[in-house]
C-alpha cells in the first residue's frame, strides 16, 4: 500500500503530495512520521493507492504511525481543499486547524491510571506474607489504583500477587475535565409559543442559514438548546459557537447541565492536556456537542445535526492568523456538506447579515420580547459635556453616581462597562505635548497603577513610569483618559464598603480566570462588576439591575465604515444585561456626544431604523455590503526589503487594476495607519472593489512576493482597519 502524505511544514516550495510505502494499519487522516530530507518529520495521510505513481525502489516506507483512529475526518480533508483554494494557504496550514497544536510532534499524550484487580478471588496467601493477604483482602473489595495499593500495602506485595497470577493491573484512560466537570440538575424549560413557532419555522425552512433577531433576554439560548437535543435525539452531533473565551464557562455549565457528558470545550484557554483529551472525547464519539470559541468550527464532529453561530455579529469570529477566514464562511461549507441547519443569532446582527435575511437568502426569525414578559431596561443619557461645566472632573456623572447609591442600597448589583483597561490611556506632559511611546510599535503607552509602570498592549513590553518627562525634564505630567484600573479605584473612594471586581486582560489570567471570576459575581460575592467588552455580552446575571457605559461614543470615532454599527451593538449588548430578572433594569449612557444619531436609535432599542438607515448610507458612499473592502499587509523588519516587496505587489496588482478597470472603486498604497507593531513596520494596498472575482489573484499576487523576511497577506473587509 502506499500513502499520499503531506509533511507538515508550511512552505509553499513543499506544499505537494509525497508518497511513501506503508503498512495496512495505515489509514486516509491518520498522523505519521516520515523520512524527509535527512530527518523524520510529521506528515498527514491524505490518501492511499495500492500501487505506486512512480519507481516504487525509490519510495521510502513510513516510519511510525500515530494514530489508531484516524485524526481529521474525510468532510475535513475536503474542507481543507476548500480553505487551501480559497485563501491560497498551504495544505499543511490548513490542516494545522484540525488539530490541538500540542498533538503535533506528539508534544500531548493520553493519560492513564493504573488500577489493580484480583484474577483469582478465591486464592489464599500463606500466613508468612502477612502484606499479600491484607492487600488480597482489600482488592475483595473492589479494584484499587495502583498507586494507592502499593503506599497502603507495598509495591513488592503488588507484585508478588500479580507473579502468582492472583491480581493483575490493568489501566484505564483519565480525563482531564476542564471548568471543574460539576454537574447541576437539569430543571426542563417550557418554551413559550415564540421559542416554539421559531423551532418549527427552523424546522420546516429549506434555508440553510437561519438568522434569529431576538432582544437581549428573548430566549435565543434555549431555542439553541432545544434545537440541540432534537439533533442528538437522531442521533446527530453539533457544534456551538460563542465570540468570547469568557463566555464559554457559562454556557459549558447549561450545556453539561441538560447533556452532561456529551458536550465538549474547545478554546485557547485551556492546558494542553485539557484541550487534547476534550478534543479526543470528540473524535471518539464519546462527545457529541462541541462548544468554544472561533477554533471549534473545526470540531471533528461527524454527522453533523446543527451549527450554531451566538452573537453572530462579533468581529472575533474573523481570524487574524494565516489562514485569515470568516467562521460564518466555513460554517457555511460544513453545514452544506453535511445538509444541516446553520442558526446564527444576534440582539444586533451584523449589517450583511441582516441584509440576507431581508433578502430572502436566510431564514429570518424574529424575537421582539424578553421572555419574561419585563421590559428593555430605561436608558439614560448622561451629557458629560454639562457635567465638566458644572465642575465634575471625575469618571462618574451624577445620574450614575446617584443609581449607583440606590441600586447598592437596593441589595442589588451593577456593572460599569468602559473598553479600556490599565489606569490611564495615556501619559502626556503638560509642558512639552511629550506623549510616552512604545518603542516597538506605533502606539502609545498606557499606565497601570498597581505596577506603577507603562505597557504596550500590543507587544506587550513594560516600561518604568519616569518621574519627569524624558524629553524636556518638566514633572507636569499628566493622565489621559481613563482605563478600568482607575475607575474601580474611583469606585472604591464613592462606595468603600461595596466589593468590586474587575474583568478584563490583565485581570483574567490563567486558564480558569474568566470562569473565577464570573462565578464570584454570579455567587453575590461582589457588588459592582468592572469590564471591557468581555462583560458585554452573554452574561446573565439576574441580581443586576444598573449597567453605566463610560465614554460610550469612543468607538464612534474611529476611521472605520463599522464605527456606528460596533457603537450600536456594544451599547446594545451591555444595555441588556440589566434587568433580566424580576427588578426593572436602567442604564446610564454617559457620552460627549448625545445628539448622535447612533445613540438615539440605541436608546429607543431601534435596530430596524438604525439598519435602514446604515443601509442608505452603505448604499450612497459604496461600502461593504456593495463592495469588497480588500487590503493587502506587508510587514517586515527591514525597511528596504518590506518597501521592495511593496512594490512589487503594487505594480502587479497596478497591472491588474488596468486589466479590470471596471472593478475597482479605489486602489492606493500607503502606511498602514499604525506604522509599526512588535518592531515590524507595517505598509498596505488598499483596494475598495465591486465584488470578489478578482480575490484569487490578489492572494496569488501577495503569496509570491512573500519572502523569509517579509510577510505580505489579504485580508478582506478587515475587522480592523488600524
Amino acid at each position: 500500500m502506499y500513502a499520499q502524505v503531506i509533511v507538515d511544514i508550511a512552505h509553499s516550495q513543499v506544499d505537494r503530495i509525497f508518497e511513501y510505502s506503508c503498512s495496512d494499519e495505515v489509514q486516509v487522516g491518520c498522523r505519521v512520521k516520515v523520512p524527509f530530507g535527512g530527518r523524520i518529520i510529521e506528515g498527514f495521510v491524505i490518501g492511499l493507492s495500492p500501487t505506486p505513481s512512480f519507481d516504487a525502489d525509490k519510495i521510502k516506507p513510513v516510519r511510525e504511525v500515530y494514530d489508531e483512529l484516524p485524526a481529521i475526518v474525510p468532510e475535513c480533508l475536503s474542507l481543507m481543499e476548500r480553505i487551501c483554494e480559497r485563501y491560497r494557504v498551504p495544505k499543511a496550514v490548513a490542516l494545522r486547524l484540525f488539530l490541538p497544536s500540542e498533538m503535533r510532534l506528539g508534544r500531548v499524550r493520553e493519560v492513564f491510571t493504573s488500577f489493580v484487580k484480583l484474577t483469582d478471588p478465591a486464592a489464599e496467601v500463606g500466613k508468612r506474607a502477612p502484606k499479600q493477604a491484607e492487600l488480597c483482602f482489600a482488592l475483595r473489595e473492589g479494584d484499587m489504583e495502583l498507586s494507592s495499593a502499593a503506599e497502603r500495602f507495598g509495591r513488592a506485595a503488588v507484585n508478588a500477587l500479580v507473579s502468582k497470577d492472583i491480581a493483575e493491573i490493568y489501566k484505564v484512560r483519565r480525563i482531564r475535565t476542564p471548568m471543574g466537570g460539576e454537574e447541576e440538575e437539569f430543571t426542563p424549560v417550557e418554551l413559550t409559543p415564540a421559542q416554539t413557532s421559531a423551532l418549527e419555522y427552523i424546522e420546516k425552512s429549506d434555508k440553510t442559514v437561519q438568522l434569529i433577531h431576538g432582544v437581549t433576554g428573548s430566549g435565543k439560548t434555549e431555542i439553541y438548546l432545544s434545537y440541540i437535543a432534537e439533533v442528538l435525539r437522531r442521533g446527530k452531533t453539533a457544534i456551538f459557537l460563542v465570540p468570547e473565551i469568557s463566555l464559554t464557562p457559562q454556557m459549558l455549565r447549561q450545556l453539561r447541565r441538560r447533556f452532561k457528558g456529551e458536550a465538549a470545550i474547545m478554546h485557547s484557554g485551556l492546558s494542553a492536556g485539557e484541550r487534547f483529551d476534550e478534543w479526543w472525547r470528540l473524535r471518539s464519539g464519546e462527545a457529541k456537542i462541541a462548544i468554544g470559541a472561533r477554533s471549534a468550527i473545526f470540531a471533528p464532529l461527524e454527522n453533523l445535526g446543527a451549527i450554531i453561530i451566538d452573537e453572530e455579529h462579533d468581529a472575533s469570529y474573523v481570524s487574524e492568523a494565516a489562514p485569515r477566514y470568516s467562521t460564518a464562511d466555513i460554517a457555511r461549507i460544513r453545514a452544506e456538506y453535511n445538509g444541516c441547519k446553520l442558526i446564527m443569532g444576534s440582539a444586533t446582527p451584523s449589517v450583511e447579515s441582516y441584509i440576507c435575511a431581508t433578502e430572502g437568502q436566510y431564514g429570518l426569525i424574529t424575537l421582539p420580547d424578553r421572555i419574561n414578559k419585563k421590559p428593555l431596561p430605561e436608558i439614560i443619557i448622561s451629557d458629560m459635556r454639562k457635567e465638566v461645566k458644572r465642575g465634575n472632573n471625575t469618571s462618574f456623572s451624577q445620574a450614575l453616581r446617584e443609581e449607583l447609591s440606590a441600586t447598592l442600597a437596593g441589595g442589588n448589583q451593577a456593572i460599569i462597562f468602559l473598553n479600556r483597561r490599565g489606569y490611564a490611556k495615556t501619559v502626556i506632559c503638560q509642558d512639552c505635548g511629550y506623549v510616552a511611546r512604545c518603542e516597538n510599535c506605533d502606539v502609545s503607552l498606557t499606565y497601570h497603577s498597581d505596577e506603577n509602570c507603562l505597557k504596550c498592549h500590543y507587544c506587550g513590553a513594560k516600561y518604568h513610569m519616569p518621574p519627569a518627562c524624558p524629553e524636556c525634564g518638566g514633572r507636569h505630567l499628566r493622565y489621559g483618559a481613563t482605563g478600568t484600573q482607575r475607575v474601580v479605584s474611583d469606585l472604591k473612594e464613592l462606595f468603600p464598603s461595596a466589593k468590586i471586581l474587575r474583568m478584563d486582560n490583565d485581570t483574567v489570567s490563567g486558564k480558569d480566570g474568566h470562569y473565577k471570576i464570573l462565578k464570584q459575581f454570579g455567587q453575590r460575592q461582589a457588588d459592582i462588576l468592572v469590564g471591557t467588552q468581555m462583560i458585554a455580552k452573554g452574561h446573565d446575571f439576574p441580581s443586576v439591575t444598573l449597567v453605566g457605559i463610560l465614554d460610550a461614543d469612543m468607538s464612534l470615532h474611529f476611521s472605520d465604515y463599522r464605527s456606528g454599527e460596533r457603537t450600536f451593538q456594544l451599547i446594545t449588548q451591555v444595555a441588556g444585561r440589566s434587568g433580566r430578572a424580576g427588578a426593572k433594569g436602567k442604564v446610564v449612557l454617559q457620552t460627549y456626544s448625545p445628539e448622535n444619531y447612533i445613540l438615539r436609535y440605541a436608546v429607543n432599542y431601534d435596530y430596524k431604523g438604525f439598519f435602514e438607515n446604515e443601509v442608505k448610507i452603505r448604499k450612497a458612499t459604496g461600502f461593504p455590503p456593495y463592495s469588497l473592502i480588500c487590503r493587502v499587509m506587508v510587514v517586515g523588519e527591514d525597511e528596504n526589503s518590506a518597501l521592495e516587496v511593496l512594490k512589487n505587489i503594487y505594480f502587479s496588482l497596478l497591472k491588474l487594476k488596468e486589466e479590470n478597470e471596471d472593478e475597482f472603486i479605489f486602489f492606493n498604497k500607503m502606511h498602514s495607519p499604525i506604522k509599526k507593531i512588535q518592531g515590524k513596520l507595517r505598509y498596505q494596498v488598499l483596494m475598495r472593489l465591486k465584488d470578489g472575482r478578482l480575490l484569487p489573484q490578489i492572494y496569488d499576487a501577495a503569496a509570491k512576493y512573500t519572502t523569509n523576511s517579509v510577510l505580505a497577506y489579504v485580508e478582506e473587509n478587515p475587522a480592523n482597519l488600524s
